[in-house]
């Protein structure tokens, strides 16, 4: 009697132990489930991304994965992780701050596993549009702790501006800029297809995250960011007339923004003051403290500039050259030089320059068709090159994992849409 009653339950999981099919699901709900938490946590996604990885791996093709990695796709990002590793043995870093360093890498090793999956998978889709959701819903939060700032679960310094639930408004800006400038694309195709209602809903939608940007959260590297993805945009799927029409009415309406917006104009008025009181006074503005940080940077890397100075050598190199007061410009210390190329130039020199630039490069050259997944694609690795010349992106949490998982997801349905294209030619040859 109890031989009977255990041997369904065995049977069972001996069927599902190794299914396939079972276990993509249970992958992609895992990869829907970070996708969707990104925009509100970090611990969440870190869990999330290591139960992907296990059900990716359990039922992985190796010998397929293992053809993907000579793809320069998935080996220049495993060989800048690999230069972090090496480089911790030229550091005179203390080896806690060389592991430290070379961790903010580590999340590239996931670009392959993803590429692999989505390549397999149907569901990229659902990743791009649980992050779509999480932002809108992030975005109507954000109005909501306008009108009344005790919602938010951030100390206003913390936050660096109003309107912030939860991260900052570095993270919350990213998120926002590209989901209103991905959108573009979607809108473009309802239109051509009379779909005037769906394309009205997203419009709006879009619309919502830039007056958030504008009135709410003002970022300047968003307001640098925006118009040079929207001219990729237009010149990849827009004919000029088009964009022209396009971007005078866009530059109306950054004209009222301006004129109705205080944050804005605050924001853009700090540009000149903050440069003014650094370079005069030596105070530690934002605008300074960046250009200054870039001026050491180089003296840096002109003391190392074929492999750096080492994996986590950042922020003794700054103690080194530190002068001044504690509350001037130049007696600032800081482990991160606020621009992705000199973040590698100090530690690797030219030759973490050319992996990083090599990698950059191969994602570009891999979103060149005209489909949806290409578009995002290639949106955030132009946003992400751009934004990389005010911060570090790929070594930051959030915009790195934007990164690792927009071009992941994106690239895996790219080359998913390749190789079907692939066979249907192939069989219409013969």
């Amino acid at each position: 009697m109890s031989l009977s009653a255990t041997a369904p339950p065995v049977s069972l999981l001996r069927r599902y132990w190794r299914d396939r099919a079972l276990w993509m699901t249970i992958a992609d709900v895992f990869a829907i489930l970070a996708a969707f938490t990104l925009p509100w946590s970090t611990t969440l996604p870190a869990i999330f991304v290591p139960l992907w990885l296990g059900a990716v791996a359990w039922v992985m093709d190796w010998r397929a994965y293992g053809r993907l990695l000579k793809l320069p796709i998935c080996y220049l990002p495993l060989a800048l992780v690999g230069l972090a590793l090496v480089g911790t043995l030229w550091s005179d870093a203390a080896w806690s701050a060389r592991l430290y360093a070379v961790s903010p890498t580590l999340k590239l090793l996931v670009l392959p596993g993803l590429f692999y999956h989505f390549e397999r998978s149907s569901r990229g889709i659902w990743v791009f549009v649980a992050f779509l959701v999480s932002c809108a819903l992030l975005m109507a939060v954000s109005w909501l702790v306008v009108m009344e700032p005790s919602l938010t679960l951030k100390a206003p310094d913390e936050a660096g501006g109003r309107g912030i639930f939860v991260k900052n408004y570095i993270d919350q800006s990213q998120e926002f800029a590209l989901c209103a400038v991905a959108l573009a694309y979607p809108i473009i195709r309802l239109l051509r297809t009379n779909q005037i209602w769906q394309a009205l809903v997203l419009g709006a939608i879009s619309l919502g995250f830039v007056v958030n940007m504008a009135f709410v959260i003002v970022s300047r590297t968003a307001m640098v960011t925006i118009p040079i993805m929207l001219a990729v945009f237009a010149l990849l799927h827009l004919k000029w007339r088009t964009s022209l029409v396009i971007f005078g009415g866009l530059a109306v309406m950054a004209g009222l923004a301006f004129a109705t917006s205080p944050p804005l104009q605050l924001t853009t008025d700090a540009f000149v003051s903050d440069y003014l009181r650094y370079k005069n006074e030596n105070l530690p503005t934002s605008v300074g403290l960046r250009l200054e940080y870039w001026r050491k940077s180089l003296g840096f890397f002109t003391e190392a500039p074929v492999i750096g100075n080492g994996t986590g050598s950042t922020l003794d190199l700054f103690k080194r050259t530190a002068t001044g007061a504690g509350n001037r410009a130049t007696a600032q210390v800081i482990g991160n030089p606020h621009n992705q190329t000199l973040a590698v130039a100090v530690q690797w020199g030219a030759a973490g320059i050319i992996l990083l630039y090599a990698m950059w490069l191969s994602h570009l050259r891999l979103f060149r068709g005209d489909d949806l997944a290409s578009w995002i694609g290639l949106l955030v690795v132009v946003q992400n090159i751009f934004t990389s010349l005010f911060n570090s992106h790929i070594f930051d949490f959030h915009e790195g994992w934007m990164y690792v998982f927009g071009v992941g997801v994106a690239g895996g349905m790219t080359l998913a849409a390749g190789q079907h294209n692939a066979r249907a030619e192939s069989a219409g040859s013969s």
